[in-house]
């Protein structure tokens, strides 16, 4: 039992904990791609800004913007050269007003489009800029051959000093790689340091389970020695009061009624013969709630006595002061030691209320077995309630019936009471058996 439970704490732990490994190293893995994607994007522009300044800038004569073939051949054979590859497969000029003065496609130069907000953003403040090209638009015709391409701009200037728009497109799959090849060096130490935090963090969790459950166990039993020892003291107290307050009071009842009887024979001793009546009856009546005590002291031995006699014994006092009581109880109806108590208490429970509020003439109390369920039926013809006065009492701190009601449900049953103002009330408990 003990490694039973112990096991499924650290499963639990180990669960949670592997949980855990998931849920980060997800997020993780999503924020460090992001950042190893934003941070290939960069490069990519900073490759961008050296090809421009550094390879093609220094060739951008007026003469290429005039669209001199020698110029421009001298232009194309360097960009061919030195920054058309596998990573860059276009490259444009643009000028301010949109028209094309060199491609690696000569289809394009000498056409004019329209530039978007970004292209002209660049030309205005003098930084690079970079965003996925969108191929539905005329000026990438020859560009969607080759896919999912990311955009680069770079303002640059003529030789005399006249502006122009660099634009090389660059393969979207080269910026992944980047990407991947960044995170990809980072992931693999992550998780195996989350990893190895984990197994560490296994056996002390097993450690902890085991010494936790040990001083559980220690607790409760503990506990139940002073429980133990409880119910010994109260099981002490009442067997002294039923030996000794209760057959003194009956011996006193008696005598007072012996003496009332010779007092009323005597000449002008009706009078005191009848106070002595009265007192046998106090007395009397004492010894029944005497007797009551001592059963909410230590109640009854029911595996011993049985169900239908610890009941019975909750109605005498009732009967006595002449109630009609009726008990019908199937003793093999609640088999186990468990359900047995928590019915007894049901029906203590109920017979305590009928008592103290009611003012009933009649209560009946049955306990039967029907479709593998104890239904336990505890009914009088008293004053009745209703549910806003139900609802009063609890908030006045009497919780018998609401605490009994969740032992009832905690044992997979129900408790329903139903009850209206001058047709008594009916409780129903139903368990299984």
């Amino acid at each position: 039992m003990k490694t039973k439970s112990v096991a499924a704490s650290v499963t639990q732990f180990v669960l949670a904990g592997l949980a855990a490994v998931v849920l980060i190293s997800a997020g993780t893995f999503y924020v460090v791609r992001h950042n190893a994607t934003t941070e290939a994007i960069r490069n990519a522009r900073d490759i961008a800004t050296v090809d421009a300044h550094a390879v093609a800038e220094p060739l951008l004569s007026d003469a290429v913007l005039a669209g001199d073939p020698v110029a421009t051949q001298q232009l194309d054979s360097v960009v061919r050269q030195r920054i058309i590859g596998d990573r860059v497969v276009r490259v444009k000029l643009w000028t301010p007003g949109g028209r094309v003065v060199y491609s690696d496609e000569p289809r394009l130069i000498g056409r004019t489009f329209s530039l978007g907000s970004d292209e002209a953003e660049t030309l205005k403040d003098g930084q690079p800029a970079a965003d996925l090209s969108d191929l539905t638009e005329a000026e990438n015709i020859f560009e969607r051959q080759f896919g999912k391409l990311l955009q680069v701009y770079v303002p640059v200037h003529t030789a005399g000093g006249q502006p122009l728009l660099f634009e090389s497109y660059l393969r979207y799959s080269s910026i992944a790689e980047s990407g991947r090849q960044i995170w990809g060096n980072f992931v693999p130490v992550m998780l195996g340091g989350l990893l190895l935090l984990f197994l560490i963090q296994v056996p002390l969790a097993w450690s902890m389970a085991r010494g936790l459950r040990q001083g559980q166990e220690e607790r409760e039993r503990l506990l139940q020695r002073a429980i133990d020892a409880s119910d010994a003291e109260r099981r002490r107290i009442a067997r002294d009061l039923h030996d000794g307050v209760v057959q003194t009071l009956a011996g006193v009842s008696y005598s007072l009624a012996a003496a009332a009887e010779r007092t009323e024979e005597a000449p002008n001793g009706a009078e005191v013969g009848s106070a002595l009546r009265q007192a046998a009856a106090d007395t009397r009546k004492s010894m029944r709630d005497l007797r009551s005590l001592i059963i909410d002291i230590a109640p009854p031995n029911l595996h011993d006595e049985g169900l239908d006699n610890a009941v019975g014994e909750l109605l005498a006092p009732l009967a006595a002061e002449g109630m009609e009581t009726t008990v019908d109880i199937d003793d093999d109806a609640a088999r186990s030691a468990d359900t047995q108590t928590l019915l007894y208490r049901v029906a203590h429970e109920a017979v305590r209320n009928v008592a103290a509020h009611a003012r009933a003439t009649r209560l009946d109390v049955s306990l039967v077995r029907d479709n593998g369920l104890v239904r336990l039926v505890v009914s009088d013809n008293g004053l009745g309630f209703s549910a806003d006065r139900l609802d009063e009492r609890r908030e006045e701190g009497h919780v018998g019936l609401s605490l009994l009601t969740g032992l009832v449900a905690d044992a997979g049953g129900r408790l329903v009471v139903t009850s209206t103002p001058g047709t008594g009330t009916r409780l129903e408990a139903e368990v299984p058996a």
